[in-house]
């Protein structure tokens, strides 16, 4: 499989199954190539895999509901354990690299002030919520020194609470529309990508406002 079809959360689920899904969860919270992997709209197909729709949608694969559900947030939580690890193992030197399409150190900053804003235990967790800061914000949290314990109780927290509630979106759909799904993913998983990219956008919206306020 190609890496066009890595960044295809619906190719990821029809061709590599929990396999293919627990992986790239686990790359996205826990490596900076995890940068470029559809968390969300991961998880949401994955919950509809597991529900009636899914022989209907992909092609025939059936997801294991228990080894979803137990293996997604398990998958989430180490990826992030160890992103926390590299970050405090390596420091700054970590995010020591050229500017690139997917990593830049404009997100390094974003995700910082996103961790001075909400304080350790809410960012941690609404970050699960929010592409690339959920992939940034467990090394930086390794780098600024938060102890191992305190993030792990946080860590899980949000682990579980992102994984069980946009699988269980998925699932619900899946199941009450058996075999129709198919003409609202695509919508859907949009709106799912909109919404969880809107916190960045309004942090963008706040520092246009501040830099014209201050001229």
């Amino acid at each position: 499989m190609n890496l066009t079809n890595l960044l295809d959360a619906h190719s990821v689920v029809a061709n590599l199954g929990l396999a293919g899904i627990l992986g790239i969860i686990f790359a996205e919270t826990g490596l900076l190539i995890g940068l470029v992997f559809p968390g969300d709209s991961l998880l949401f197909v994955a919950g509809v895999a597991a529900s009636g729709s899914a022989a209907a949608l992909l092609n025939g694969t059936h997801l294991s509901l228990p080894a979803l559900f137990i293996g997604a947030p398990i998958a989430a939580i180490l990826g992030s354990q160890v992103g926390h690890w590299s970050g405090s193992k390596f420091g700054r030197k970590l995010f020591d690299r050229p500017d690139g399409r997917f990593f830049n150190h404009a997100r390094v900053a974003a995700t910082e002030k996103w961790l001075r804003k909400y304080g350790t235990g809410r960012a941690i967790v609404l970050a699960r919520f929010v592409p690339f800061i959920r992939t940034l914000i467990n090394p930086l949290c390794g780098i600024v020194g938060i102890p191992v314990r305190k993030f792990f109780v946080w860590n899980v927290v949000g682990g579980v609470i992102w994984t069980e509630l946009v699988m269980g979106l998925g699932y619900a759909l899946g199941e009450k529309l058996k075999g129709s799904i198919d003409t609202y993913l695509l919508p859907i998983i949009a709106l799912i990508i909109f919404v969880s990219l809107l916190p960045v956008f309004v942090e963008i919206f706040r520092e246009i406002q501040t830099k014209r306020h201050h001229r």
